[in-house]
């Protein structure tokens, strides 16, 4: 068997910048430096008659330009103690030939009339030679090109880097050039649409636009035109950028992929510029496909918070880019995806057909949705073989694919942590309540009267939603503190459904409230545990009476607004109405806490053993539940139990119906929007 290669790692580039730096600091100090320690001691012209007088100097040279006088002295002077401390302390390489110090002067005339009524004073054989010179300063010349080298050096390396670096897009007159990364035959990417699950329809929609430029004979024989644009638009976390990576990978053509803030810099022009230069590359390797990740960053509606008379950098990109998308020159071998989270605020000249032709909505996925995902994330981890994809897609609704994404990951660094060979299911039960409910602290410190306060306030909730007919199933009560300040948890599996009715929103509430409820009832005083119960019930509460026409004295009238600006200062109802619907909100909310008390004092025996029961373990699932206060006299099926004993009888005969005469099949073209859906019902005690 022949031997192996050895991989030699490439040694990283040294990075020359940080070295000219610190040669050019190094340099200034040591120039600094030395020429301070090297500079000879300044004496007044007294000192220096008294010198003359005393016959220690030898000469004297006068720096005409500079105006000053170089004195050397004589050899045995500079024993002389007087002398000695000066000289030692101004020069660190010890006292020199000379010269030995400096003498400033104002005016040159004076000096030397001075300098010979000091000279003629003293014999003839002790006068003392002086020379006038004229000196350049070499050393402030070089320090100022030293500084203007600075100068320049700064500006390049911060022109540098605020253009992206090195290559042709980093440098100064290259600002303008686009920042797009393209993906092309030589460095295709590897995400293909095998590895995106749950987006069934999207993928649909963007699988016709590689088809139609792998094979667009297809297409155009009927009269087909490819797309222009597609828009995906979805929550954070749902797929958006993933499932543009799977057309990168699947097609077979060149794919460009930015952000919409590489558009935008601090120089005015620069956007457009850039804009321009990226569609000038894609009509080159046309046909291509352009990605814009998050497209907000220079979509948003014109004239949107602009102070009159301002010029607004943004605004001129977007104008680029609506004209490139669909102006005069378009070429039509171009495709635009984009994605965004925040379809609101995006111009309607960019959201028109012709532009973006399809907006593909992307959302949280179904139980059947993130069985799917699971699938994809669990295939790397070494599972146990009681880990079942249904119940963790049952367990975790409202979840996107980046949370069970993070899920997994989550699972296979606790299997770790406790030493175990394969992940099981109790790993991904702990990672599920880690993700909603925030890290277990189970060493923070709680008195015994908190921690009887949190165990009957989540016995409230449990209580409470177990006797109310439409309130979610229960999963889990915990007592044990999580994240920053949620001292209790309770958990709870809502239904796979988008329409509510009245009944079923109050006995929400009502069950949200069952925590208060226990704490005035048990205790006869109520605490700040309910924070977050009361934030989601007033939310409720106003949805039901101001969103959804669910209140009798409000009627039929719903004001919630869309499309509602981002400086909307007024609201769509007159003060009369506003007080209105502040009355039957809190009428309403009255009545349900008034309804929960009566129901927890009903069961108040069961309530009793709940609290308890969590006092000594501290966690209790919906079997203990079971156990203490017996079945739930309701009989509902659970989304879990609908996805695992397969379609109901009503189903089936609807599917076989279909299958006989498709054109009974119904269709609707009515939008309901459903109220926005909990992400897995936790109740938090603050």
């Amino acid at each position: 068997m022949p031997d192996k290669k050895k991989i030699i790692p490439k040694s990283p580039k040294p990075n020359y910048q940080v070295w000219i730096i610190a040669i050019l600091i190094a340099l200034i100090f040591g120039v600094t430096y030395f020429n301070g320690a090297n500079s000879l001691p300044v004496v007044s012209s007294n000192r220096l008659e008294n010198m003359i007088m005393s016959n220690d100097v030898e000469k004297v040279v006068v720096i005409r330009n500079q105006s000053y006088a170089e004195i050397t002295l004589k050899p045995e002077a500079l024993d002389n103690a007087k002398y000695r401390s000066d000289l030692e302390s101004n020069n660190m390489f010890g006292v020199g030939s000379g010269p030995h110090f400096t003498c400033k002067f104002g005016e040159l005339s004076k000096f030397e009339n001075d300098f010979d009524e000091w000279n003629e004073s003293l014999p003839k054989d002790q006068r003392i030679e002086i020379k006038f010179e004229e000196r350049a300063d070499y050393l402030s010349i070089i320090w100022q090109w030293v500084i203007l080298a600075l100068i320049l050096f700064g500006f390049w390396f911060l022109m540098r880097r605020m253009t992206g670096g090195a290559g042709p897009g980093g440098q100064i007159f290259n600002i303008g050039k686009s920042k797009a990364a393209l993906f092309d035959a030589e460095n295709k990417v590897k995400i293909t649409f095998g590895n995106v699950a749950g987006l069934d329809e999207a993928k649909e929609e963007v699988k016709e636009i590689v088809d139609f430029l792998k094979n667009p004979g297809k297409f155009t024989k009927l009269g087909g035109k490819i797309p222009k644009g597609a828009l995906l638009v979805g929550p954070p976390g749902t797929g958006k950028t993933l499932l543009a990576k799977a057309v990168a990978g699947e097609a077979a053509v060149p794919f460009f992929t930015l952000s919409g803030s590489d558009f935008v810099e601090m120089f005015v022009g620069v956007g457009a510029a850039r804009v321009r230069d990226l569609f000038k590359q894609a009509k080159e390797k046309a046909p291509c496909i352009v990605f814009i990740d998050e497209i907000d960053a220079i979509g948003r509606s014109r004239g949107r918070g602009q102070m009159p008379g301002s010029n607004d950098e943004r605004e001129n990109t977007l104008n680029s880019l609506l004209v490139e998308m669909d102006g005069f020159s378009t070429d039509s071998g171009v495709i635009i995806l984009a994605a965004t989270n925040r379809p609101d605020v995006l111009d309607s000249a960019l959201m028109r057909p012709g532009r973006f032709d399809r907006q593909i909505s992307i959302d949280k996925p179904d139980i059947v949705g993130r069985e799917a995902i699971f699938k994809v994330h669990l295939k790397p981890l070494k599972m146990a073989k009681d880990v079942d994809p249904k119940k963790l897609a049952a367990q975790t609704p409202g979840f996107a694919g980046a949370e069970i994404a993070n899920v997994c990951n989550e699972a296979a660094l606790i299997a770790a942590r406790r030493d175990k060979a394969a992940v099981d299911m109790q790993d991904f039960q702990d990672a599920i309540d880690r993700v909603i409910g925030g890290l277990e602290k189970k060493n923070k410190i709680i008195s015994p009267e908190e921690k009887k306060i949190v165990a009957y306030h989540e016995a409230g909730h449990a209580v409470a939603g177990w006797f109310l007919e439409h309130a979610d199933p229960l999963v889990k009560v915990s007592i044990v503190p999580r994240g920053v300040a949620a001292l209790g948890y309770a958990q709870y599996l809502p239904k796979e459904q988008f329409l509510y009715q009245t009944e079923q929103l109050v006995d929400e509430m009502c069950m949200a409230l069952g925590g208060r409820a226990a704490e005035e009832l048990t205790f006869g005083k109520i605490s700040t545990g309910a924070l977050s119960d009361l934030e989601r019930v007033t939310k409720m509460a106003y949805s039901i009476v101001s969103v959804y026409g669910m209140n009798d004295k409000i009627g039929n009238l719903s004001f919630y607004d869309s499309k509602q600006s981002d400086y909307s200062f007024t609201k769509p109802y007159s003060e009369a109405t506003a007080e209105t619907i502040d009355e039957e909100v809190r009428k309403l909310i009255d009545n349900a806490y008034g309804r929960t008390k009566a129901l927890l004092s009903k069961h108040g025996e069961e309530l009793e053993v709940v609290a308890k029961e969590l006092l000594e373990k501290e966690i209790i699932f919906q079997t203990d539940l079971e156990r203490l206060i017996g079945k739930r006299p309701f009989v509902h099926q659970t989304s879990y139990e609908a996805f695992t004993n397969g379609k109901t009888k009503e189903q089936e005969a609807v599917k076989e119906q279909e299958d006989t005469n498709p054109s009974t099949k119904p269709v609707s073209n009515q939008s309901d929007e459903a109220p926005e859906q909990e992400t897995a019902d936790v109740d938090k005690e603050n």
